[in-house]
């Protein structure tokens, strides 16, 4: 397929995702497989376990073991899901230009690079989620203080502070009040940041630089990702909604408890679901990245003559071999007397070859 490289606007940019999508269908599924694989592997093991404390008759430990599994699996969940991402964005760009793709490449041209690319998720995801730690630490913190005494106090015969209600009530409205502008500052910050794993991946860049790069390159677009973010979240939520309609209605059918097996079926089909929508995203990500660069770089002029083989090539650094050369070469010469000048013969001697050779 040959490469497309002109600005386009929000339809135009869809309209290639789902181009692209459709026919690398394989190849961007395959890449979300790998990540929705593991996830299927770690759930029903998790799903396993609890089967097995409740046949051993060890119920009581069932919640503690999720919890603790948990917590052991998030940093699994979070370096395949950044290997997911970062081989996705490869593999668009390498189909974006009109360049062949396998899985299997996608994965191993990103490998070695991985932990940068994590580490710019971790940047990005702290610097989007801050406020919210935030807030909300400061409001834990005034519960456990605050209220955790007087409740101490109170187990202990004093009487009960009457201002420690109205306490968390004011407290409560305060978090709410300031989650708006957090939502706000994480959406914003979010499209920010939003391609810095493709310029990572496409022009090598470091964690800083990446993220730099991506605040520059989306300027300008950061509306018309963030559509395309939203239309990604509605195909998502309505297709969870009606592949997991059924699992939905038994669990309200069995008070909120699913059976193992359908549970490992919920699974297997939360698999297929990911696999599918999960590379979407990425995609039109990538693809805004190169649109980006279009609009602010004139990237299809520079492909172009660089795929007709017109590109300058990078100047020699200069030597001082040359200037020297020369010099190494004179000074034995310089060394060498020049022979002296015959002595002057008679003014006669024209006229008298004979004298001019005693």
């Amino acid at each position: 397929m040959e490469s497309n490289l002109r600005p386009l606007s929000l339809g135009e940019i869809l309209d290639r995702t789902a181009q692209l999508y459709r026919e690398n269908f394989v190849l961007f599924a395959g890449i979300a497989a790998v990540y929705a694989g593991a996830m299927l592997v770690l759930n029903l093991l998790q799903i396993g376990i609890a089967e097995l404390l409740r046949v051993l008759q060890m119920t009581r430990y069932v919640q503690l073991a999720s919890l603790a599994f948990v917590v052991l699996i998030l940093p699994l969940v979070f370096i395949f899901s950044g290997a997911a991402m970062a081989a996705n964005n490869r593999a668009v760009a390498w189909v974006n230009l009109g360049q062949p793709a396998t899985i299997r490449g996608a994965y191993l041209s990103i490998l070695p690079r991985l932990g940068r690319y994590l580490w710019i998720m971790t940047i990005a995801t702290f610097f989007i989620y801050l406020p919210f730690v935030l807030i909300y630490g400061a409001f834990f913190v005034l519960i456990f203080s605050f209220v955790g005494l007087k409740g101490a106090s109170a187990h202990s015969g004093a009487a009960a502070d009457p201002y420690a209600g109205a306490i968390v009530g004011i407290a409560s409205i305060l978090i709410l009040l300031l989650s708006f502008p957090a939502i706000v500052y994480a959406i914003w910050m979010a499209l920010r940041y939003s391609l810095a794993i493709p310029a990572s991946v496409v022009e090598d860049l470091k964690a800083r630089p990446a993220l730099r790069r991506s605040v520059e390159l989306s300027r300008g677009a950061r509306g018309r990702i963030l559509l395309l973010g939203l239309l990604i979240a509605v195909i998502q939520i309505g297709l969870v909604l009606v592949t997991q309609s059924f699992f939905i209605a038994m669990a309200f059918k069995h008070k909120m408890v699913l059976p193992a097996w359908a549970q490992a079926a919920q699974q297997i089909v939360g698999f297929l679901t990911n696999s599918f929508i999960g590379p979407m995203y990425a995609t039109g990500l990538t693809l805004f990245y190169y649109d980006q660069r279009v609009r602010k770089e004139g990237f299809d002029i520079e492909w172009m003559m660089q795929a007709a083989g017109l590109t300058v090539p990078a100047p020699a650094p200069e030597s001082a071999a040359p200037q020297t050369a020369p010099v190494e070469q004179a000074a034995p010469v310089a060394n060498i007397e020049p022979a002296p000048p015959a002595e002057p013969t008679q003014p006669s001697a024209p006229q008298n070859p004979g004298t001019a050779h005693e």
